[in-house]
């Protein structure tokens, strides 16, 4: 690496320092909330008040144990996980099926029928929440989480749909007809032999959708009225007022919030990018 740097033109060198030092400016900006909000949460209301961006004396749980107290910040946790694991369940398990259709089969009005499932990635979301709004209610699940379930699986669809429509379009037909040439069904073809050959496109998905439902705001604030089915990120906005002036508490409620999407997305994100990349070259 140091020969290589070397060898380079006085011009080249300067690109290239250049290059890390907006890379290195760039994870600063993305990681800096994070961070503070993270190391916020060990400290005491002194601290916070006096610097803001100093570190904490001491890794103090104490904002932890506020947090839980003041509201019940692991119900909301618990509906959020099981909405969110549902949703990203249902979501992948159905669109892989419509993927692999529209990937493979051919029949009338084919390209229509994906079209008008694709325009929905280009419709605002305030366009959906009255027709949303009317649809759940007449369907009797306003306020709960079977609700909210259906619309996250709906909403996350157009995603879903085209990452798993270009990974399906990726894998050589050449497998599926050895499949059927050894005697295997459509459906054991597809689960057995195109669903694992999937599993890039099925991660990216899946991990997109999770992420979308667990940060989902709108519809929840929407759908939901009592505690039962209140999601997490909708709660701490509602547990604004009960934090009062207790900084620490609310740091440490926002942290219990995003940590479960950092560590899904970080643990997949090779998988996330290189599926994205694969479907954007072959769909």
């Amino acid at each position: 690496m140091r020969a290589s740097f070397r060898s380079l033109t006085a011009r080249e060198q300067a690109a290239f320092i250049g290059r890390y030092l907006f890379m290195g400016l760039c994870s600063l900006v993305a990681l800096f909330p994070i961070v503070w909000v993270i190391m916020s949460s060990f400290k005491t209301n002194a601290e916070i008040l006096s610097s803001g961006i100093g570190l904490p004396s001491s890794l103090n749980p104490d904002g932890y144990i506020a947090a839980l107290t003041i509201s019940p910040i692991l119900k909301y946790f618990a509906n959020s996980v099981v909405i969110t694991v549902i949703t990203t369940v249902l979501n992948v398990l159905f669109l892989a099926m419509a993927a692999y259709v529209f990937a493979r089969s051919r029949f009338r009005g084919k390209n229509l029928l994906y079209f008008i499932l694709s325009l929905s990635l280009v419709v605002p979301t305030t366009a959906l929440l009255q027709p949303v709004y009317s649809v759940v209610n007449t369907m009797g699940l306003y306020d709960t989480k079977m609700g909210l379930i259906l619309v996250y699986t709906a909403i996350n669809m157009p995603m879903s749909l085209l990452i798993l429509r270009g990974t399906f379009q990726s894998i050589p037909r050449a497998l599926e007809e050895a499949a059927y040439l050894d005697g295997a069904g459509f459906l054991r073809t597809f689960f057995q032999i195109m669903l694992p050959c999937a599993k890039g496109g099925l991660t990216s998905a899946a991990v997109l959708t999770f992420l979308n439902s667990w940060n989902e705001f709108t519809f929840a604030l929407m759908l939901t009225n009592g505690q039962d089915a209140r999601t997490l990120p909708l709660s701490l906005s509602y547990f604004t007022a009960q934090f009062s002036f207790n900084y620490t508490a609310m740091f440490a409620a926002v942290t219990i919030a995003v940590i479960p999407s950092i560590v899904v997305f970080a643990v997949f994100q090779e998988q996330v990018v290189s599926s994205l990349t694969a479907g954007s070259v072959k769909g």
